[in-house]
């Protein structure tokens, strides 16, 4: 399940924090592109891979630079391929948020609540240490009480 942090200074000084994750995805995601990204693509951009630099655009069917998914998309994919950092979610959406709220894996940081109706079971983690939540309105309540 995805871990979730709402203050800075709750992540472990091992894991790395990235808040930039359009920068990251095109200097390091981008190469492990593979398989995997296809249906995230798909299902938040709209757009189809169709090598591993390029996707079909979802407005004109234009072939485009994968760099052009968006923000969104590619903290998705960072957090997918690096499961062991911190991604800022800051950029989401809630069609981005949908997808990060049901894997596995992952660790995500927010200041301010980024909850999508539809969600499953999710750790945070605070100074207050680890909890488990899967339910919104409790998500929701930790977020709002948390300091």
């Amino acid at each position: 399940m995805i871990t979730i942090f709402k203050n800075r200074k709750d992540i472990p000084g091992d894991m790395e924090y990235v808040e930039l994750n359009d920068l990251f995805f095109n200097q390091n995601t981008v190469s492990f592109i593979d398989k995997q990204a296809e249906k995230i693509i798909e299902m938040i951009d709209g757009s189809k891979l169709i090598s591993k630099y390029k996707i079909y655009s979802r407005f004109d069917e234009i072939a485009l630079d994968i760099d052009r998914l968006s923000t969104g998309c590619k903290t998705v994919l960072n957090v997918l391929y690096y499961p062991n950092k911190v991604f800022c979610l800051k950029e989401c959406g809630n069609n981005a948020l949908e997808i990060l709220y049901h894997f596995e894996n992952g660790h995500v940081f927010s200041e301010y609540a980024l909850i999508p109706f539809i969600m499953d079971t999710v750790a945070v983690q605070s100074e207050s240490g680890k909890k488990i939540i899967n339910d919104y309105e409790e998500l929701r309540e930790w977020w709002d009480s948390e300091k």
